[in-house]
């Protein structure tokens, strides 16, 4: 499959018909992301899907942020339900029709409610978890532990952003975060998409942060080498979340 237009990409970002059924906030995002050979992602990719590629390269990310005001589009949030931490392990995809988007290895959350809904709505790969972060001097020292595992903990320490600006189209940066569609799959095999909206990101190179390569090795890939190839702090966005629909 021809992997997607510029034309495609830009109209990805584009806000979606219809009305969205939840909002959200994004907040205190930290990408890492790694370079690695497509071959190694594409084997573990759903039927009907294929890898996206930059430079004939794959890319995995480690995106540990925070999740707030989570709620139904026509109600408040909830004190309780409404914020809790979230990371995830992505990589890139598009479809039969070149639209471009997420599809997710693993999301690791700490709200039990959050992770059985989202199972059950969006046929997502949600991971009970036990995580913490402290916010101080500017930066975020972040730590993750899924539930089920025997593995150590990841620990991510990094700095929010400061003077973040929107990734120019075309460039790595730009490819890497500006994402409006996940793919996901049921307990069938059935391929479903999901859209998002936002203002695009306002992102800044991390020059000084600490990472885990943990994720990795907590969905069956091997460690990579090296310190990632893009790490990037984004400013918080608010975000709409529109009907998941078969693809």
């Amino acid at each position: 499959m021809q992997l997607p237009s510029q034309e495609q990409r830009l109209a990805s970002c584009l806000r979606p018909a219809g009305r969205p059924v939840m909002k959200q906030c994004w907040a205190g995002l930290g990408f890492f992301h790694w370079s690695i050979e497509p071959e190694i992602i594409a084997g573990r990719l759903p039927k009907n899907l294929w890898l996206d590629t930059f430079d004939g390269k794959g890319w995995i990310g480690i995106v540990p942020f925070f999740m707030q005001r989570i709620r139904p589009a026509f109600c408040p949030p909830l004190p309780w339900l409404s914020w809790f931490h979230e990371l995830n392990v992505r990589t890139y995809v598009y479809d039969e029709n070149g639209r471009p988007g997420v599809w997710f290895f693993s999301l690791d959350c700490n709200q039990p409610i959050a992770v059985e809904l989202a199972r059950k709505a969006f046929h997502l790969p949600y991971e009970h978890a036990k995580m913490s972060s402290q916010t101080h001097d500017g930066r975020i020292n972040y730590h993750s532990h899924r539930r089920s595992s025997s593995l150590p903990g990841a620990d991510f320490d990094y700095p929010l952003a400061q003077d973040p600006r929107p990734a120019a189209p075309g460039t790595l940066e730009w490819f890497l975060v500006e994402r409006y569609a996940l793919y996901s799959t049921d307990s069938h095999g059935r391929l479903f998409s999901g859209r998002v909206h936002h203002r695009p990101y306002r992102i800044e190179p991390m020059q000084n942060a600490e990472y885990s390569r943990i994720p990795f090795q907590l969905n069956g890939f091997p460690s990579p080498l090296g310190t990632p190839q893009s790490m990037l702090a984004a400013a918080p966005v608010d975000v709409s979340v529109f009907p998941l629909k078969p693809v």
